[in-house]
């Protein structure tokens, strides 16, 4: 069981679209951090000044644990005291650590894929490189690999769920006792959490399906006897079964939509995309190819569509013979 007096949550401002990020600091046997925030003086400041009005300064803080490895959650690791514990599921390591092979692998992936999925040759030589690291985040890795089935006996005990989806290195933290649980970014209370493609690792051929992975990490949280599931931005979520149904219904209509839009005429991703999100693909391409990869992901999952590869080699869908609402 853990008390709530002991979880403290941390607000922090971030310069993304969702202005916020939460941390949690919880008062175990070791004074822990969930989950950090960005790299950058506002975000330190703000953190420095939130401790310090419960009690506490940075150096007090004796371990952090990681939901996953995006920069608004794992950024400011640096700035913590040389033998601190860090905690998280492997699949962090290359985004913290950021060695120069991981991030030339990392910008000819994207690359390649942008060309396969139809993305034209003059929106793919804008794509941003990164060359040193990736912005608003540290060079720091883990201390300790944590998975699923574990336990973290300095902070009440709390058990590891391997969640992906979101990000391949996404982990739930979970109070058996009393339902309490931490959540990251599997799901918000206000908006849908996006499922990100990452470039196969360790040897892996296919890339992993983000949208797959995120159904089913919802799926399995709304079967859990969550009380209170504590969330990486805005309020925590206590109707998570009822939440989770919303997502995934708003999740079939977008791919009904899709199916629509693919029946008329074979598409690349790159044109589902355009269509899915005409006023700001342009702006934010990476992220919103990123999401229609997944409907059709999603789609071809359920096999209403099929991959095909024109002549050009650039890869395309169309539908196959039933429609996605039977």
């Amino acid at each position: 069981m853990i008390p709530e007096d002991k979880i403290h949550q941390i607000t922090l401002p971030v310069p993304y679209a969702m202005n916020t990020v939460n941390v949690f600091l919880v008062e175990g046997d070791l004074l822990t951090l969930i989950d950090t925030g960005t790299n950058t003086a506002d975000t330190l400041d703000a953190l420095k000044g939130e401790l310090d009005k419960i009690g506490y300064k940075l150096e007090d803080i004796e371990q952090v644990i990681l939901t996953h490895h995006h920069p608004d959650h794992a950024g400011l690791l640096e700035e913590f005291n040389e033998d601190i514990k860090i905690l998280g599921h492997e699949r962090n390591i290359p985004y913290l650590t950021q060695d120069e092979s991981f991030l030339n692998y990392y910008n000819e992936y994207f690359i390649e894929n942008a060309i396969l999925y139809g993305v034209p040759m003059e929106y793919v030589k804008r794509m941003p490189r990164t060359t040193e690291k990736m912005p608003y985040t540290s060079k720091r890795s883990l201390t300790h690999i944590i998975d699923e089935g574990d336990r973290i006996d300095s902070i009440f005990g709390l058990k590891v769920l391997y969640t992906p989806g979101h990000a391949t290195s996404h982990i739930t933290l979970i109070s058996e006792d009393d339902g309490i649980a931490f959540g990251g970014d599997l799901l918000l209370d206000k908006v849908s959490s996006n499922p990100i493609i990452e470039p196969p690792l360790n040897g892996e051929i296919k890339r992993v399906k983000p949208l797959l992975q995120y159904n089913h990490s919802l799926q399995r949280i709304a079967e859990l006897p969550i009380s209170k599931l504590y969330t990486g931005h805005g309020d925590p979520v206590t109707d998570i079964k009822g939440l989770v149904k919303t997502r995934l219904e708003k999740q079939k209509v977008r791919a009904e939509k899709v199916y629509e839009m693919i029946k008329q005429q074979p598409l690349t991703a790159y044109e589902v995309c355009q269509m899915l999100f005409p006023k700001v693909y342009q702006k934010q391409l990476s992220l919103t190819l990123s999401e229609t990869i997944g409907q059709l992901d999603y789609l071809e999952n359920l096999g209403f569509i099929s991959l095909n590869e024109r002549n050009d080699g650039i890869l395309e869908y169309k539908t196959n013979e039933h429609s996605v609402s039977q």
